[in-house]
């Protein structure tokens, strides 16, 4: 989870860039598993987590401009990882940490590992028919286990639900619509800290998504060339509302444009993440995303459930 503003923040701003990185890399530092039902694929987004749970490894580049606590942007750049592996063929274990390196021009800068983010997750329903998935999962920020410049000395726990629609039960005279899907997820992060170190707060967010492969194949084919015929335009939105001590009710997060293009072996995107008020920044970041389906380059070994 992205938590490393607070080193250089105020305490009350701490508590809103603290809550707004919970969201905007809920899942792991980048989310991450690809579901399918029915004819619907649901892409590994980047910033809220979809319902599906598979094999893949994925890995994510971000940049964003933050105010220090003295008003002074300073550039954050970020390296991440997520690595998620099914033990059966509905419940998955994952393992995630990022990189960051912060330079402030008012003299905090600082490099290392944040801390270390383990998960569960359990496809509980799949409805094909309906393009529906649910499931339920929890991920444990591990306090401690980062750079001390960097990471949080407490563990931060988030118990989450997350679903997915696709509208391909729409009408016929709705054809075009049928490409459109959402999804969603929702809890809290816990913290083991005082509110004023580390405020808990509930995260929550969407994505909005519209793809061209099903436009294609299940709608009409516009005969669309490479790398367009296999986009899929999204918008997410990471959000997180603090719920304790100065910043309660306090909301942050990113509204998040962008493109990722698919194939059978992976993914790669792009988007952009813009602040949604002055509390969660006052600069346009960027997230560059590459993804790696395990389960389809390496199906008969790591790519497959362990039981």
């Amino acid at each position: 989870m992205r938590t490393f503003f607070k080193r250089h923040a105020a305490p009350t701003r701490a508590a809103f860039m603290a809550a707004a990185g919970a969201a905007c890399l809920a899942g792991s530092p980048a989310a991450s598993a690809h579901a399918v039902v029915g004819d619907r694929v649901f892409p590994a987004t980047m910033t809220v987590d979809d319902p599906g749970v598979s094999d893949e490894f994925d890995t994510q580049f971000g940049h964003i401009k933050t105010p220090d606590d003295n008003g002074i942007n300073m550039n954050v750049n970020t390296v991440s990882y997520e690595w998620d592996k099914t033990i059966t063929q509905n419940f998955q274990f994952s393992v995630a940490s990022q990189y960051v390196s912060q330079n402030d021009p008012n003299g905090g800068s600082a490099k290392g590992w944040d801390n270390v983010t383990v998960g569960v997750k359990y496809l509980l329903y799949a409805n094909a028919q309906h393009e529906f998935m649910a499931s339920v999962g929890l991920e444990t920020e591990i306090g401690g286990t980062g750079a001390r410049s960097i990471a949080n000395s407490y563990s931060t726990f988030s118990p989450t639900v997350y679903f997915g629609k696709g509208f391909g039960d729409l009408p016929a005279s709705l054809d075009y619509l049928k490409p459109f899907a959402v999804t969603a997820e929702i809890g809290p992060n816990l913290t083991t800290a005082s509110s004023a170190l580390g405020p808990n707060s509930f995260g929550w967010g969407t994505t909005l998504q519209y793809s061209i492969p099903y436009l294609q194949d299940h709608v009409k084919d516009l005969g669309l060339p490479q790398p367009l015929g296999g986009a899929y335009l999204v918008v997410e939105a990471p959000m997180a509302t603090c719920t304790a001590g100065a910043c309660a009710g306090q909301t942050t997060g990113t509204l998040n444009p962008g493109v990722l293009w698919l194939n059978r072996w992976g993914q790669f995107g792009v988007e952009a993440q813009i602040p949604v008020n002055h509390l969660s920044g006052n600069h346009v970041g960027v997230l560059f995303d590459a993804h790696l389906f395990l389960d389809d380059i390496l199906p008969r070994s790591i790519g497959k459930p362990l039981f």
